[in-house]
């Protein structure tokens, strides 16, 4: 046994030394987001391997991850990473659209489809100007992630907009609140996390969130009825890896290297899990009772038509470079 630990004191002795040779600083970075930690959600598991594939390069960098919303509110991790307060977060960009509307064209009603087609949207123009306000505004994207999401209701399935008159909802961001009131429905604004606990207590009657939200969350313990996103999904979230600038910054090029290269890695990890999201949820539901169903293409249609008068005219009119966003985002088929 003492022969162990020398061994084990000698080694971190030597990796000590071999980091102050090459002139590598040792940094820890700390991770937050609100969802279950070990519990088998995706993001959790995208900043997990970003920590383990930093570490395994050997370039003085430790990341050590808070979930759970155990370090920062939802919504205020943008603001704490803007001033340097955290260094790397996973999170639903149109979070951040009180600061910045433009953002809500990456939660904007039926303007993604599927998840190729979303893998395509990384590489366009409208990313790239998306892009370019979080870059400005000092934040650094390390992934990109795309979730597709659904209704779930406590009182009857959500299929046409005619089917959520009356019912108090939780939609995510602007867009989909502009829709969802437009078809008569209340609205009440909260992150992810809070959606179970608001059904239980009687606040909420409905929400929109992502599939893995909805497993994560155990949303399935709540309601009646789950609308899948199927072949006429509604709902897609552009939910990042994202980074301090003002961290980022700080570190070498070696580290920061290394940051993109894990960060690449949690990217193709997520494309091939994101589709199936969607089969587990749809799973887990029915195994937990939960009735399940999906829109045909007239039904989509109907939202669609509610969102153009609503959030997609709202957002071309008053949101800067609004217009342009939503014909960038319309042409990647």
């Amino acid at each position: 046994m003492k022969q162990f630990k020398k061994l084990a004191v000698s080694s971190l002795l030597l990796a000590t030394v071999s980091l102050a040779a090459a002139g590598v600083q040792a940094v820890t970075l700390k991770a937050s987001h609100q969802w279950p930690g070990g519990k088998g959600d995706v993001r959790d598991e995208m900043v997990r391997i970003i920590a383990k594939e930093v570490a395994a390069a050997n370039v003085g960098l430790e990341i050590k991850v808070y979930p759970g919303r155990s370090l920062f509110k939802p919504k205020q991790q943008w603001g704490a990473m803007v001033k340097g307060q955290l260094d790397i977060s996973a999170f639903p960009l149109d979070y951040a659209s009180g600061r910045h509307p433009q953002f809500s064209a990456t939660l904007m009603p039926g303007l993604v489809k599927n998840h190729a087609q979303a893998a395509r949207l990384n590489k366009s123009p409208f990313m790239a100007d998306i892009k370019k306000i979080i870059n400005d505004a000092g934040i650094v994207v390390l992934s990109d992630a795309w979730l597709a999401g659904g209704f779930a209701s406590k009182k009857n399935c959500i299929l046409g907009p005619d089917t959520i008159k009356g019912q108090v909802t939780r939609a995510a961001g602007p867009a989909f609140e502009q829709m969802l009131a437009g078809a008569g429905a209340s609205i009440s604004s909260m992150p992810s996390s809070a959606i179970y606990q608001a059904m239980q207590t009687g606040v909420l009657d409905a929400a929109n969130t992502s599939s893995g939200s909805f497993v994560s969350y155990r949303i399935y313990e709540q309601v009646k009825c789950l609308t899948a996103p199927g072949a006429h999904a509604l709902w897609f979230m552009y939910e990042p890896i994202l980074m301090s600038k003002k961290s980022w910054d700080k570190l070498n090029k070696a580290q920061q290297d290394a940051l993109m290269a894990a960060g690449k890695k949690a990217e193709v990890y997520m494309a091939g899990k994101a589709k199936g999201l969607d089969s587990k949820m749809v799973k887990v539901f029915k195994k937990a009772g939960v009735k399940v169903v999906t829109m045909n293409a007239e039904q989509a249609a109907a939202w669609i038509k509610i969102a153009k008068r609503t959030s997609y005219k709202n957002f071309a009119e008053k949101v800067p470079g609004g217009k342009k966003l939503i014909e960038e985002a319309l042409a990647v088929k």
